[in-house]
């Protein structure tokens, strides 16, 4: 039990560790207040790779918290677009409009006054108050669940926020006051780096191999305990890709709800027949010239799973708005509109290119 392990005997060798072997990041160069705190909303869902040039034109394009509060919502889910979870950067926002008009610009240093703001749980806190200002308290993630479980033979459930709380109050108790942000990044890592997620962990370069319980007792493959989630309910549904030479056809999506206020493709439920696609098309006063079947996709939320199928539709000309529907350039949908990763599989037949993938070749 994590309670019962001697902790204190696993600060010094991972501090050290730690120091020899920290990866070089773009946020850790630089670790202000607004760089840990985007950094680390990015790095919720998405790996570490993927969010390196997120961040680094997330803050070439908003370099402080005041430019962040101004932001033109389409501008700001632009700079998102692909990351995806967008109410992450929506709460961003949000508290970055609070931090203007309460606390001067500036990020508190305070942790429970950085527990006020919208969209900071107890470790964004954590990470801001000890990275960035030194602060003495703990940072608990996934990671850092995973180790402090594993060293310590514990296999209470770490989906529960009652041991989650219990792992705090354990490594309140050992955090060096001098190095808080370090003993934080440092477990961080050891957990992003050895203690693997997925796969066998990496005991052979691991500081706490010398007493770790499940290494002693070859217990990886139990340890941590997750209950399980429920089972994501799955939607199917049908993707047209209607374009003519010049534009494609865009939709925005409802204000409230997944994936809200972004831009999507067409789409409709249920897996459409070739005969119903065209039906569905008349129905939207579009006269197809042509129609061709696109392969399957499948794209996962935390909660929901969508099914789609897709077609490619050409029609004579794309000239006025029909209903809710938009009529764009190409170049213009690339560079204004945020369409969410959901339908990244068939942006390729659109000759869009979504997020990281517009500049791949820079």
């Amino acid at each position: 039990m994590i309670e019962k392990f001697p902790f204190k005997q696993t600060v010094a060798p991972l501090l050290e560790w730690f120091q020899n072997n920290a990866r070089t990041l773009p946020w850790r160069e630089s670790p202000t207040p607004y760089h840990v705190w985007v950094s680390e909303i990015m790095l919720q869902q998405t790996r570490v790779e993927a969010v390196k040039p997120y961040f680094e034109r997330f803050i070439k394009a908003l370099p402080e918290i005041a430019a962040l509060a101004e932001c033109e919502e389409e501008r700001l889910l632009k700079l998102w677009e692909g990351l995806g979870y967008y109410n992450r950067v929506r709460n961003m926002q949000a508290a970055a409009q609070t931090v203007v008009q309460e606390h001067g610009g500036q990020l508190p240093a305070d942790y429970e006054k950085l527990l006020k703001l919208k969209g900071i749980g107890h470790y964004t806190a954590g990470a801001i108050a000890s990275i960035a200002y030194g602060i003495p308290v703990p940072a608990v993630d996934g990671n850092v669940l995973r180790i402090i479980t594993r060293v310590s033979a514990d296999d209470s459930d770490i989906m529960k926020q009652s041991f989650r709380t219990k792992a705090e109050n354990v490594l309140q108790k050992v955090i060096p006051e001098e190095q808080a942000g370090s003993f934080n990044q440092a477990l961080m890592e050891l957990g992003a780096t050895v203690c693997l997620p997925g796969g066998a962990p990496r005991c052979e370069v691991c500081p706490w191999g010398g007493f770790c319980e499940s290494k002693k007792q070859d217990l990886w493959t139990r340890i941590p305990v997750k209950s399980k989630a429920k089972p994501r309910k799955i939607e199917e549904k049908t993707v047209f890709i209607i374009q003519d030479e010049e534009k494609i056809v865009l939709r925005k999506r409802p204000a409230r709800g997944l994936l809200a206020g972004l831009y999507e493709f067409p789409n409709t439920g249920g897996h459409l027949t070739e005969d119903e696609a065209l039906r569905w098309l008349k129905e939207q006063n579009l006269s197809p010239i042509r129609i061709q079947k696109l392969e399957p996709a499948k794209h996962i939320f935390s909660h929901v799973e969508w099914h789609m199928t897709g077609y490619v539709i050409r029609v004579d000309e794309l000239s006025r708005q029909k209903g809710n529907m938009m009529f764009v350039e190409r170049a213009e949908s690339e560079e204004r509109y945020p369409i969410p990763a959901a339908f990244g599989a068939y942006t390729k037949y659109m000759k869009i290119r979504l997020g990281n993938e517009k500049f791949s070749d820079d």
